[in-house]
């Protein structure tokens, strides 16, 4: 019995010794544990950005970044950390960052990054890098320190620019709130957050996209359609080189269109085709301007006087910021005449019922048709040929 109980111990000895090297023999793996260690470190640093701890800050690795962060006031900011690969000395970690500005994020964004370790003499693992996870898109103060300017109702970010200019994008959002709220009524936030890179391909890099997709763009809004009253505030993200090229009065249709489409983003879904998103955008954004059909409309205007008719209503794929910029042109306008009739016809009051009827039907199919017929009473037909004969009347 002596010699069968060895020769049964025997093995597990060895399969614990073996065992030893990778996880302690009862213990967690190496993975796990330098992952643990990995997030301690990232809540020590997230610990001492929130808590404005430079010395804390720099105990946990590089100081880069402490600096471009320091004025963006941030409500929440923490990593969780998904995979680390270990080396020789180093590891590189991959995390989600999550964070919240106080004030207008009522859930935290959230950031793919990917974290650059290395390990001291003594075994502990420092932050040497911190920067945007594969091809994803960087956040504002990878390009730099951040500049902050406060308006009643907005929060303006900005890289590279002075204080005086971030502060006239201010004072337009701070306009285009209650001009906004008096179109679509105040059930939504009814602020803003405005970032300014300091150019055009500092706005591509936000977005993840190659500049020339925003060439001419103005400034663009991010956020999730539909999305839930608990849910990251929307970014209007402005290209410093297409917005300064517009006179005061464009610069101010555009950040009233951008903030049009914050307010709208709920009621916005995958049912609402971008003809009513981007039209009904441009309806505030110009209501109460005084722009004419003419003034406001010169592609299609150019279009009808030619014959150019167009046939139907824009498709979403008539508003490709990659294609040809004046079928973009008419797509938009053509987009904004059609709301401009709906509030002629049926009032205002209507055409922000109309919108709501379409994005609650939650899929693009029969949610326009359906919405004509039960809060316009009409058809997608008689529509479409009223259209069709309101730009002739407004543009001929």
């Amino acid at each position: 019995m002596a010699g069968r109980r060895r020769a049964w111990r025997s093995p597990v000895v060895g399969l614990c010794l073996l065992l030893v090297a990778l996880v302690g023999c009862g213990g967690r793996p190496a993975a796990d544990t330098a992952r643990a260690e990995v997030q301690r470190l990232l809540d020590r640093r997230a610990a001492a950005l929130l808590g404005h701890d430079r010395a804390a800050y720099g105990a946990t690795g590089t100081l880069a970044g402490y600096a471009e962060l320091g004025q963006v006031p941030f409500a929440e900011w923490d990593y969780r950390v998904t995979t680390v690969r270990t080396g020789d000395g180093s590891a590189t970690a991959d995390a989600e960052l999550r964070y919240r500005i106080r004030g207008y994020d009522t859930a935290p964004v959230v950031a793919g990054r990917t974290l650059r370790l290395a390990r001291a003499a003594d075994g502990r693992w420092s932050v040497a890098a911190d920067r945007p996870a594969g091809k994803g898109g960087q956040q504002l103060w990878d390009q730099g320190a951040v500049s902050v300017v406060r308006g009643a109702h907005s929060l303006v970010l900005g890289t590279g620019q002075p204080q005086g200019q971030l502060r006239s994008y201010a004072r337009l959002a701070d306009r285009a709130v209650p001009a906004v709220s008096d179109a679509w009524g105040t059930g939504w936030s009814r602020h803003v957050v405005v970032l300014v890179p300091r150019s055009l391909e500092g706005m591509a890099a936000l977005l993840g996209s190659p500049a020339s997709s925003y060439r001419g763009i103005a400034a663009v809004t991010t956020g999730e359609t539909g999305a839930p009253a608990k849910a990251p505030a929307d970014r209007i993200i402005v290209n410093p080189e297409a917005y300064g090229m517009l006179g005061s009065l464009g610069r101010q249709v555009v950040l009233t269109h951008e903030t049009t489409h914050v307010a709208t983003r709920r009621a916005t879904d995958a049912a609402t085709p971008l003809w009513l998103s981007e039209g009904y955008a441009d309806w505030v954004g110009y209501r109460g301007t005084g722009r004419t059909p003419e003034q406001a409309a010169p592609e299609l205007q150019r279009a009808v006087a030619e014959g150019r008719v167009p046939a139907a209503l824009p498709v979403d794929g008539d508003f490709s910021f990659s294609g040809d910029a004046n079928k973009l042109a008419r797509a938009y306008e053509g987009g904004w005449l059609a709301c401009r009739m709906i509030a002629e016809r049926w009032g205002e009051a209507r055409l922000g019922e109309f919108y709501r009827a379409v994005g609650a039907h939650r899929q693009r199919a029969g949610a326009v048709e359906d919405a004509l017929r039960t809060v316009l009473g009409t058809t997608s037909g008689e529509f479409t040929a009223d259209w069709r004969e309101y730009l002739r009347l407004q543009l001929g």
